[in-house]
C-alpha cells in the first residue's frame, strides 16, 4: 500500500543521510567528467541516474531488518522485499521521467521555459502514476487468477466440480 510515514524520518541517523548526500554527489561529479569527455547527451544520460537510490534501499532493507530483530523475527526476507519494492516504485518514476525528458526536448526550443518544464511535470506525474496503475491492475489480475485457479484445484483433490 502506498503512504507516507513521516516517522520514518526519525529512523535514519546523521550518517545515512551523509552516506547519501556524498553518494548523490559522486554520481552527478562522474555524470560531469563523462559529459566532459563524451559530450552533454551522453553525459545527461548519466545525470538521470537515480543517485539517491542505491543508498536508499540499502537503508530501507537495513531498517526493515532492525525493525523484525526488534520484534524477535529474522528480517532478512523483509528487508529485501521492502527494497524490492522500492525499486519497483523507483522503475516506475524512472517510466515518467522519460515522459519528462521527451517533452523538454521535443517542446522546449522556442518556447517559455516555464510552461515547458510545467507541462514536462505534469507528463511525468501523469506517466508516473499509469505506469503504476497498470502496474497494480496487472499484479491483481495474475494473483486473482492464482487464487481461481488454486481454489480450482482444491475442489477437484476434494472430489468437486
Amino acid at each position: 500500500m502506498i503512504g507516507m510515514k513521516l516517522d520514518a524520518l526519525k529512523e535514519s541517523k546523521p550518517h545515512e543521510y551523509l552516506i547519501r548526500f556524498v553518494f548523490g554527489g559522486v554520481c552527478t561529479a562522474a555524470a560531469g567528467v563523462i559529459a566532459k569527455k563524451f559530450g552533454p547527451g551522453v553525459g545527461g544520460l548519466f545525470l538521470a541516474f537515480p543517485a539517491i537510490f542505491p543508498a536508499t534501499a540499502s537503508l530501507i532493507e537495513t531498517h526493515e531488518e532492525k525493525r523484525k530483530e526488534y520484534a524477535g523475527m529474522n528480517g532478512t526476507q523483509r528487508g529485501r522485499k521492502a527494497a524490492a519494492v522500492d525499486a519497483a516504485g523507483a522503475a516506475l518514476g524512472a517510466i515518467g521521467l522519460i515522459a519528462f525528458a521527451v517533452v523538454i526536448w521535443r517542446m522546449l526550443e522556442g518556447r517559455s521555459a516555464v510552461f515547458v518544464i510545467a507541462g514536462a511535470t505534469l507528463a511525468w506525474a501523469v506517466t508516473a502514476v499509469g505506469a503504476w496503475a497498470t502496474r497494480r491492475a496487472l499484479v491483481h489480475r495474475v494473483c486473482w487468477r492464482k487464487r481461481k485457479s488454486e481454489a480450482t484445484a482444491d475442489r477437484s483433490v476434494l472430489g468437486g466440480h
